[in-house]
């Protein structure tokens, strides 16, 4: 039997095979971008807005992005409402030296951006497409299987436009049940999202809500003041959440790292390729697959990226997985590395086996109350380790003072949830 998501999917992927409304290009601008009167023939579900204001404003800056569309080629869009509208043609100046493109309309739905995806996006030849929509709809009283559907969707028509290009889905942000988005709903259309992109490895899904919300789930007046958009707080945040994920679709942080290795220290990675690194049976830890010269594992999860190793954010939301150096440590030494996390990414070094949590800790924890902790930046994690007692500390602060390993084992890097990167990774063996 399928899920009512399934058959919305289904019943909204009819209409779309149907003619689709499309204007004509030798029409008017005040005709071109008028929507019909009425929802007969067009694509999707769910509401569309036809207030003269937002009738206005869909005019204004969809016939300004028609003359822009030769400038726009190749950019990196971003699709969205007003949130998305909010980054302001100039991004905020947060994204330097990247071509990018704002395709938000204040008030829009993703029915309406499903509408005019040809025209705004695909048009484009877009490099990546970055997505958040869906709170309006939820403000017109759309039920999340349809916004779940109309998302669907539209990321069917990305693929068909370009199957290999990244495509980015942040998550619906907390809002309050004052502006008529709940917690509950939000987070229902956050789960039946996240489902339906589940196994498609074009589709990252950003964990955004997790990222702005409080205790309740509902926004922060500190970061959206009318808890509904966020402020320059705000924007910053999620700034620092996409940037991770920019350099690994290769966007950005192009250049090796400069990093020189102190004496006395190993490089356990080299920064061009995993050689020393594989996969060992879980129980045994006996090598299965070696990684020498390869600058992916074989499953494409772990990659040698500019310096640093990526562990990609799996397609099935969720999949726990560790990487090992081919070298065992018995003696005492000094391991030291820098990682970064996405929004709530669940990661781990395994020390000879036993794991120390490497995660984004405010959010994901166990640490939580680190006072030098960086969001979505590099933090540094030294491991001291004497006899059968490790002493580890992330930026200068214990994380764990007496932590008991094991007499011998290699190092390990695990993945669970969201992107992590490690980098910089070096040991210094002591003297026995």
């Amino acid at each position: 039997m399928k899920t009512p998501l399934a058959l919305a999917v289904c019943l909204l992927g009819f209409i779309c095979l149907q003619p689709q409304w499309l204007p004509a290009q030798d029409q008017p601008v005040a005709d071109r971008y008028t929507l019909p009167a009425t929802d007969d023939g067009l694509p999707g579900a769910g509401p569309l807005r036809r207030q003269d204001w937002f009738q206005k404003l869909w005019k204004q800056r969809r016939s300004a992005w028609a003359q822009r569309g030769e400038q726009d080629q190749q950019a990196i869009v971003f699709l969205g409402d007003s949130i998305t509208q909010g980054w302001g043609d100039d991004f905020r100046k947060s994204f330097p030296n990247l071509k990018l493109a704002n395709r938000g309309i204040s008030g829009d739905t993703t029915r309406g951006m499903l509408i005019r995806l040809q025209e705004d996006v695909l048009s484009l030849n877009p490099r990546g497409v970055i997505m958040l929509m869906g709170t309006n709809d939820l403000g017109d009283k759309a039920e999340p299987e349809v916004i779940a559907a109309n998302v669907q969707l539209i990321l069917a028509e990305l693929k068909k436009h370009n199957p290999e290009m990244p495509i980015v889905i942040n998550q619906v942000f907390p809002s309050s049940e004052t502006k008529s988005r709940p917690a509950d709903k939000i987070k229902k259309i956050n789960e039946l999202v996240a489902a339906g992109v589940k196994e498609n490895p074009q589709v990252t899904v950003l964990d955004t809500w997790t990222l702005f919300a409080n205790a309740d789930g509902d926004a922060k007046v500190e970061e959206f003041p009318d808890l509904l958009h966020p402020n320059d707080v705000g924007y910053a945040k999620w700034s620092a959440a996409l940037k991770p994920l920019f350099a690994t679709f290769g966007w950005t942080e192009t250049e090796p790292d400069d990093f020189t290795l102190e004496p006395g220290f190993i490089s356990l990675f080299n920064g061009n390729d995993l050689t020393g690194w594989c996969f060992r049976d879980q129980k045994t830890l006996e090598i299965q697959q070696a990684f020498d010269g390869k600058v992916a594992s074989n499953d494409g999860r772990y990659v040698a990226k500019n310096g640093r190793i990526v562990v990609t954010t799996p397609v099935e939301g969720r999949r726990i997985q560790q990487m090992w150096t081919t070298e065992e440590f018995p003696t005492d030494f000094v391991l030291k590395l820098e990682f970064r996390a996405t929004p709530n990414a669940d990661s781990g070094v395994f020390i000879r086996k036993p794991q120390l949590q490497c995660r984004d800790y405010p959010l994901a924890g166990p640490y939580k109350e680190l006072k030098s902790y960086k969001p979505q930046d590099w933090n540094e994690l030294v491991i001291s380790v004497k006899g059968q007692v490790a002493h580890c500390t992330c930026n200068g602060e214990v994380l764990e003072a007496e932590f008991k390993l094991p007499e011998t084992g290699p190092i390990g890097l695990e993945g669970d949830r969201g992107q992590m990167e490690y980098r910089r990774i070096r040991l210094q063996k002591l003297a026995d």
